[in-house]
């Protein structure tokens, strides 16, 4: 599933509930060599290092390199540094929950609209940019998104982000085809996480899920069956897709509706 011994970058690593945590040791389980990145030292030592579910040994294995990728020249460096890399998972999103999450649509706070759709839309292309000459044999590019065919209570700008970010997969999957690096995405079902918490509604999401979801739905345990999922799409079984948007969301995504009693 994963080309051993490979590089691949995870990028938005917060703490041992993260995604992308879930997913780069995933790619370790299956023989990959995994970088992870965090914004800066500060995140790291609020989220990771405070962290009692990693034991210190267990930190300290980890390859953390740090790249704010609102700034350039930080992504540019992180890839400077590294050659031959098969893989990029970014798992990275952000909108200020006072202005872009609520009861509420509409906002004027035009600035913090922009920078969330920089961190969680534009940052995918710019990883691509600088990362594609150190990927030269191709590989594969990896986005995080969640179900943008339906509107959700309280989700508000952050849907229009992953709308937004989904569509800058496609593009990149057809800028680099003719580098042999696929980009695709997988829209995930509601999943537990230190970010999570800061979605207002997220409780309201989950019952959405365990109302909808033809396969049972669970916010805490299905983050590996996620991590599977990007797992496959960023190793070589999945050589021949791209562009694509794979939901793992116990297939609540296809349901109009609430699933009744009787097909439970």
């Amino acid at each position: 599933m994963i080309d051993k011994n490979k590089t691949y970058i995870v990028m938005g690593l917060l703490d041992p509930d993260s995604i992308a945590y879930a997913v780069g040791k995933t790619i370790e389980r299956f023989g990959g060599k995994v970088i992870f990145t965090a914004q800066d030292a500060r995140m790291k030592r609020l989220f990771l290092d405070r962290s009692k579910k990693l034991t210190d040994e267990e930190k300290a294995s980890l390859d953390i390199r740090f790249c704010d990728i609102t700034v350039e020249d930080e992504v540019r460096n992180l890839f400077a540094d590294l050659d031959d890399v098969a893989g990029i998972v970014h798992s990275i999103a952000y909108v200020n929950p006072k202005t872009g999450l609520g009861e509420e649509f509409h906002t004027d706070a035009v600035d913090d609209l922009k920078v969330g759709f920089h961190i969680s839309c534009v940052s995918l292309a710019t990883v691509a940019r600088h990362a594609y000459p150190k990927m030269t044999a191709g590989g594969s590019i990896v986005a995080m998104t969640f179900d943008t065919k339906h509107t959700f209570p309280f989700y508000n700008w952050m849907g229009v982000n992953k709308a937004a970010m989904e569509a800058v997969v496609c593009g990149l999957a057809r800028r680099h085809g003719r580098d042999l690096i696929r980009v695709n995405a997988v829209s995930a079902g509601p999943l537990s996480t230190k970010a999570a918490t800061n979605i207002p509604g997220f409780k309201e999401l989950g019952q959405t899920w365990a109302d909808n979801s033809p396969i049972p739905w669970d916010v805490m345990a299905d983050k590996q069956a996620v991590a599977d999922a990007v797992a496959f799409l960023i190793g070589p079984y999945s050589k021949k897709i791209t562009g694509q948007i794979l939901y793992v969301d116990g297939g609540a995504s296809i349901i109009g509706g609430k699933m009744l009693d009787h097909e439970r």
